[in-house]
Parts: structure tokens; sequence; C-alpha cells
């Protein structure tokens, strides 16, 4: 049998691809058996789950949990990614929910908090809240009470829109979503530098730096990493910074930051991808003190997820979620609206 593993992840989307090809000589056995024996870190359940969702394709086609399984199918799988293996506390850390019915929970994620806790970051994160805020509901939701139902994630230092689900089918759902891109994404962005035009696409593969493993790159030959489109269109022009909207297309990690820098406009005081530096303007000393104030507004990358529209796993209703850009972005863009006004800079 031979198996292909194929970790996609944003800001991103946890969820795996698996593909398997039957033996031979295999039994007729049910699916979800077949499949529940040969995935680490999933249950019968949360198989039948996905297949519900039409997560579960034979031969490019989408089966239910009862289906038995037959020489040389090709079984392709969408899951949510599988429990890792630290343990999860549930914290008293407040959550900015702007939505919440049964099966899902919309959170405006301030600036500063980790989504996941991994290496560095065990607690104080979203789903150490997540979990204390499951665990305090009325009614509680067992299935999801210790292993929140992430489907995607931003940047620490990103803010904005996340989507959680608060039970197995919602989060199969909600993957198989992302997987086929019918999510909107909307990200509001400050960026170095002017753009010659008002819209374009940044289209490039997107790995891990060999040098540098907490790096994104672009390999714009495709050789590695994997495809990724970001659309950006431009909302208003500063002369030396810009501030642009960016559709995702694909969910990478760090896809607006690394396909900004690989174009030449890294995000406002990004420090992982260089924007933290003077990229564009004079050498006075004024105008060094004027980025310095607007870095101390800003501690963190220009970047805000503005906006998700989907349609709901449950009801099928598209629903939309819009938010607010941080105090400290709309402090920094207006610092850049009077000092553009009060130098007439041109615009190059």
């Amino acid at each position: 049998m031979n198996k292909e593993i194929d970790l996609l992840e944003d800001e991103q989307e946890l969820f795996e691809h698996y593909k398997f090809i039957v033996d031979k000589g295999q039994g007729l056995y049910r699916i979800d058996k077949f499949l529940s024996g040969r995935i680490e870190n999933t249950s019968r359940n949360k198989i039948q789950n996905a297949a519900k969702a039409n997560c579960i394709l034979v031969n490019e086609k989408p089966v239910k949990s009862n289906y038995r399984v037959k020489p040389l199918d090709v079984i392709s799988v969408v899951m949510t990614t599988p429990p890792r293996e630290i343990e999860l506390i549930p914290q008293d850390i407040p959550l900015n929910i702007v939505y919440e019915d049964n099966d899902l929970i919309i959170v405006n994620k301030e600036a500063g908090l980790v989504v996941h806790p991994g290496y560095g970051n065990y607690s104080g994160t979203l789903v150490n809240a997540l979990i204390y805020h499951f665990q305090n509901l009325p009614i509680a939701n067992k299935e999801m009470e210790q292993r929140p139902g992430l489907v995607h994630r931003i940047d620490k230092n990103t803010s904005g829109i996340l989507i959680v689900a608060k039970n197995e089918l919602s989060q199969a759902l909600i993957a198989k979503m992302f997987f086929d891109k019918t999510i909107d994404r909307l990200y509001i962005a400050l960026v170095w530098g002017n753009f010659e035009e008002d819209e374009g696409t940044i289209t490039g593969h997107i790995g891990r730096s060999p040098k540098n493993r907490k790096v994104m790159t672009i390999f714009p030959d495709g050789s590695q990493g994997k495809h990724a489109v970001t659309h950006y269109k431009v909302i208003e022009r500063f002369g030396y910074v810009t501030l642009i909207q960016c559709k995702l297309e694909t969910g990478r990690t760090h896809q607006i930051r690394a396909h900004l820098k690989y174009i030449g406009h890294p995000l406002f005081n990004d420090d992982t991808y260089g924007g933290d530096q003077i990229l564009k303007g004079t050498t006075f000393n004024k105008y060094k003190q004027f980025i310095d104030n607007c870095f101390e507004i800003l501690p963190r990358q220009a970047l805000h997820a503005k906006s998700l529209g989907f349609n709901h796993p449950v009801t099928n209703e598209y629903v939309f979620f819009d938010s607010e850009l941080p105090d400290d972005m709309q402090q920094v863009i207006e610092k850049w609206r009077k000092y553009n006004t009060f130098n007439n800079l041109e615009i190059e």
C-alpha cells in the first residue's frame, strides 16, 4: 500500500490530505474501518463525520462510511489535524467572540495571541481560552471540550477573524471548504513602497527557506514548496507606504508576508521579512523619528484578517463576518495620512 501525506498549513489550514491505493489482495472492508486502522490519532467517528462532509473520495467520487473498499481503489481523505500529544489546559483568557451558535464560533483575535500551543507557547493561547469557554457553556460540548476544532490559524502578531468549529462534523465540513477554496478571506495590510498598478496577483510556490526554517520563501520555478496565489488591490497611497487589501486564493504559512516581500513590498514593521527597517523615504532625522514613533504604536506587522464569508456548514446559508481595523493599525494609518498631506509627498 502506498501512502502520501500532504500537510496544508495556513496561518493556516490545519488539515491533512491522505491518499491510499488499496492492495490487490485487500478484502471488502467498510471504508471507515479500513481508514481507522491506517490514519494515526483519529477515531472511527471522526472518519464517519468526514464521510458525511464528502471529505472521503474513492476514485474521485464521495462515498459514505459504509462503502466497502475494493482492490486498487484510490482513496483520498481530507481530515482535520490529529490531536497533539501535549496536554491542553483551560485558561480564563478574554475572547472577542463575534458570533456563536451550536456549530461554530467566530473570534476576532487580538495581535500577540498565539492560536495553538506549540514549542515555547504551551499556555496562554487561543486554544487554552477556547477550552475554558467550552467548559463553561450551559451545555458542554464534550466532543470538542478538550480539542477545539481549529481549521485554520493566523500568525501570533496578525489580528483578525478566525473560525472555530464546535463539533467534528462542522470541523470536517469547514475544512473541506478551505480545501475547495470556497471561503472568502480578505486581509488589510500596510506595506512599504508604492504600486505602479491599482491591483494585481502574486503567484509563486511557498516553502520553508533552506537557510532559516522559521522563514518562508518563494520558489518561482515551482521546484519546492506549494502553489500559492494572492490577489491585492490598492486602497490608499501614502507615498512611501501603501494601504492594500489582499484576497487569498490559497492558504499557506506566511503567504501574504512572503508574497509581498517577494515583490518588494514587505509589510510595515514585519521583523521577520525585513519590514522593520526604513525601506522608503528620506534620510532626515525627523523622518526617522516619525517611523520610530509608528513602530512604537504598531510593534508588529501591519496585517489584519478583516473578513470571512462562507456557507454555514449546517444551514448552508451564506454568512459574512467583518471587523474593524484594530486601534494600533488605525493610528499608524492616520499618522501616514497626515504626514503625506503635510509634506505633500509625490506618489512615485
